[in-house]
């Protein structure tokens, strides 16, 4: 079974109703006949992120071979997801080997995302990719101490940072919040 549209517009609303104001709407006025949950729905598709925080406050990052950047580890939603929450928690598992049953949501976030980011994908020829957008939905987890064991087809390398360190400044003050 995978993620609905209904469940991506209700996870949405939770969102937007504790974070009024923020700017959604590329992803908000895509059309309702389009898959979302696509890794080949072009110029729009949805991924789902963890933000995984040890218990310093430090949280976890992943340095992306093909993209070059420092990202929380995350990818795109697959068609056995139940939920964009089970995908994050599926991605930190497949890139970290961080065991799901070793992360828990802050109280305060349920299942609901810390945050949502849309950000462009450069064009990637070998994969027959144009340019798009990625609508991130990404998840705070408390995590347990476990081995991390990354993806090195995918990964470089990864490192535990504060919260300042994080891609977007609206990541970095919810997670600081926690």
């Amino acid at each position: 079974m995978t993620v609905s549209r209904t469940e991506i517009r209700a996870t949405l609303a939770r969102y937007l109703a504790t974070h009024p104001g923020h700017d959604l709407a590329r992803l908000a006025d895509a059309p309702d006949s389009t898959d979302l949950t696509a890794r080949t729905t072009f110029p729009l598709h949805v991924t789902c992120s963890a933000a995984a925080i040890d218990t310093t406050g430090r949280v976890l990052l992943i340095h992306h071979r093909a993209l070059d950047r420092w990202l929380l580890p995350g990818g795109h939603v697959e068609p056995e997801d139940h939920s964009l929450y089970s995908a994050a928690l599926r991605e930190l598992e497949e890139e970290t080997g961080i065991p799901w049953q070793h992360a828990v949501s802050p109280p305060a976030q349920d299942i609901s995302p810390i945050d949502i980011d849309i950000h462009e994908i450069p064009a990637n020829p070998a994969k027959g990719e144009p340019a798009h957008w990625h609508a991130d939905f990404r998840f705070a987890f408390w995590t347990k101490p476990s081995q991390i064991s990354i993806q090195p087809e995918e990964i470089i390398t990864f490192a535990w940072r504060d919260p300042h360190d994080l891609p977007t400044t609206h990541l970095s003050t919810r997670i600081a919040t926690l």
